[in-house]
Parts: C-alpha cells; sequence; structure tokens
C-alpha cells in the first residue's frame, strides 16, 4: 500500500515547482534569441503563482480544489477522473487570499493579456509591459519569502540582463517604433482595465515597477566596475537626474473625443475648423492609421492622442503662415 504524503511534503514539492517555473519564466525572456518572451513569462508565471498559492492553501488547510455542495455533502469536479483544482483567477479571488489588492491588480492585467493572446500573435508587447513583468516577478519573490519563508528565497539568483548596444534614444525609438504595432485589441482591453483603478492603483510600484537609469561616468574608486549604483535621494547626483532624463511609462495615454479635438483647435487660433474640417483632415492625413499612433479605438470609438491635436495644429499654422487670414488659409488646408 503506498505511503500517504504528508502536507508537508506535497507543500516543499508545490514550491519547487513553482520556483523552477518562476526562474524559467525569467530566463527565458532575458534570452536574447527568444521572440516569443511575453506570451512565455505569462503563462510560466502564472503556474509558478498557482503553485505558491496552493502551497499556502495546503499550509492553512484550505481546501483547493473545485466542487458542489449537493445535500451538505461535497462533489469534487474531475477532469478525465482527476481532481480539478483552482486556477490562478479563483486563488486570488476568494477571501482567504494573502496578496495584496495592487499584487492581485498585476495578476489580473496579466491574465487578461493572457487571454487576450492566446491566439492570436500581438507585437510590440515585450517592453511595453515591461514594468508590469518586473513588478510580477518581485511580488512573486516578496510572497514566496513572506508565505513559504526566506530559505525559499530567490534573492541570490538576481542577475543583470547585459547589452549589446548602448541604450540611447535612438534604440529607444525602435523600441517605441515597435510598440506602435500592438493590435488594437489590446489596446482596447489596456484601456477597459485600466479605466477601472484608481491613479494610485497604477502608480503602484506592486502593479508596475518602473526605474528611471542614468548613465555615469564613475568618479571614485570602487565605482567603475559596477553597472547599477543605487543613491540615496538625498544625493546631489540624485538630484540632478531629475532635470535630465527622458523616461517612458506603460500606461494609456490621455485620449480625447473628436469633440475635444475640435474644441482644443479652435482655443489655439483657428475657429472655423469644426466637424467637417476635422474629418477631412484625418482622412487627408491618414489619422485614424494605428501605425501613426494618432489615437486608438476603444470598442467602436475612436479616441485621439495629444500627438494629433499637435499634428493639427502645426500643419495648419505652416500651411498658414504666408497668408494674412489663418481661418481662410485653413478651410483651404483642411479640404485640399
Amino acid at each position: 500500500m503506498p505511503r500517504k504524503r504528508s502536507i508537508y511534503s506535497e507543500r516543499v514539492e508545490l514550491i519547487e515547482k513553482s520556483k523552477e517555473a518562476a526562474l524559467s519564466a525569467v530566463q527565458i525572456y532575458n534570452n536574447p534569441n527568444t521572440t516569443f518572451k511575453t506570451e512565455s513569462f505569462i503563462v510560466l508565471f502564472t503556474i509558478a503563482w498557482v503553485y505558491l498559492l496552493h502551497g499556502y492553501y495546503r499550509k492553512k488547510k484550505i481546501d483547493y480544489r473545485y466542487y458542489q455542495k449537493i445535500n451538505d455533502r461535497k462533489k469534487y469536479d474531475r477532469i478525465d477522473g482527476v481532481y480539478k483544482y483552482w486556477d490562478l483567477t479563483k486563488c486570488i479571488s476568494i477571501a482567504e487570499c494573502p496578496i495584496d489588492k495592487h499584487t492581485v491588480n498585476n495578476l489580473k492585467f496579466l491574465i487578461g493579456l493572457r487571454n487576450q493572446i492566446e491566439h492570436k500573435k500581438a507585437a510590440g508587447l515585450d517592453s511595453y509591459f515591461s514594468a508590469r513583468y518586473q513588478a510580477c516577478a518581485l511580488n512573486y519573490n516578496y510572497y514566496l519569502k513572506n508565505l513559504h519563508g526566506s530559505k525559499y528565497s530567490l534573492d541570490e539568483k538576481l542577475a543583470l540582463s547585459l547589452q549589446f548596444a548602448e541604450l540611447d534614444y535612438s534604440q529607444a525609438q525602435t523600441i517605441k517604433d515597435k510598440e506602435q504595432k500592438i493590435p488594437q485589441h489590446i489596446r482596447s482591453y489596456i484601456a477597459g482595465f485600466e479605466k477601472e483603478l484608481s491613479e494610485e492603483d497604477i502608480r503602484n510600484d506592486r502593479f508596475s515597477y518602473r526605474l528611471l537609469f542614468t548613465k555615469v561616468t564613475a568618479k571614485r574608486i570602487g565605482q567603475a566596475d559596477r553597472v547599477i549604483e543605487f543613491l540615496s535621494p538625498n544625493d546631489p547626483m540624485a538630484k540632478n537626474i531629475e532635470k535630465e532624463y527622458w523616461v517612458k511609462e506603460d500606461r494609456e495615454k490621455p485620449k480625447c473625443s473628436a469633440t475635444q479635438v475640435i474644441a482644443q483647435i479652435q482655443k489655439l487660433g483657428f475657429p472655423s475648423f469644426k466637424i467637417h474640417q476635422h474629418t477631412l483632415f484625418w482622412k487627408k492625413h491618414d489619422g485614424k492609421n494605428p501605425d501613426n499612433g494618432f489615437g486608438s479605438k476603444i470598442v467602436k470609438t475612436w479616441y485621439w492622442y495629444q500627438s494629433w491635436i499637435d499634428y493639427i495644429y502645426k500643419t495648419l499654422t505652416d500651411e498658414a503662415h504666408h497668408s494674412q487670414n489663418p481661418d481662410t488659409e485653413l478651410r483651404r488646408a483642411a479640404c485640399q
């Protein structure tokens, strides 16, 4: 007769499998030869979180199998004769879930993103959501230690991803160009998900973890051999960083309706720019082409970014530059 395994031994096995899945996710994401980063990262970290929480619920003697109550008795759901265990959505939705709400928001976002890309290849996601992937990894290690003990920590597995090219503006622009190819259904998902969150939720480090990097010249012995140096916020160097940086946040940009765009352009000195002129203008300049990055479609409505307002204003101003009557020139420029 086979020996019945203890709660402890099964919990340890779940933890070890969880760690292996998490490490595999990070290894694949950091591999320069891998082009399937986002999909692999989300799938493997979903498994890692599921095993992590199953181990916790097992320790707390919480039954994490699906069942139905029939006459006060549990009838367990099975697939091919095997118990059906909770998926990640179920694990993070129960009252006994030990995870904070910002970490839950991060996981809910990744679960939803996985569902969006499950059967569709989506370009540009690897860098666009990197802050949320980083938050997921940090959150995982935090709860691994918090729920199961520091002896399971992945702290010693920390590694740096080395670069073959210097990170400069042109490289960042290449990344940004790829992000313009993100499919519309993904953009709609982002906007819909973030609409339900507060500003505090979105900016929380457990939902999206951002770091600001700046290139420095070593000035002290021992400093030159480190890729990363941590500074106190009161350090003079840290205070100077804010004056000279470019930074990208992975949140969707503010959006304007066509009516709001028209109102802005009229305030900028073109009172005759109305809905008809705007329609002619975006058709002429291919404004609703997602590759141009002027806006995005949410459900069935198109919304415009600030870059579209800036583009309209610059174009109309340039067209009207040599005219004594800018408003007359506006009508000509919009209708050409």
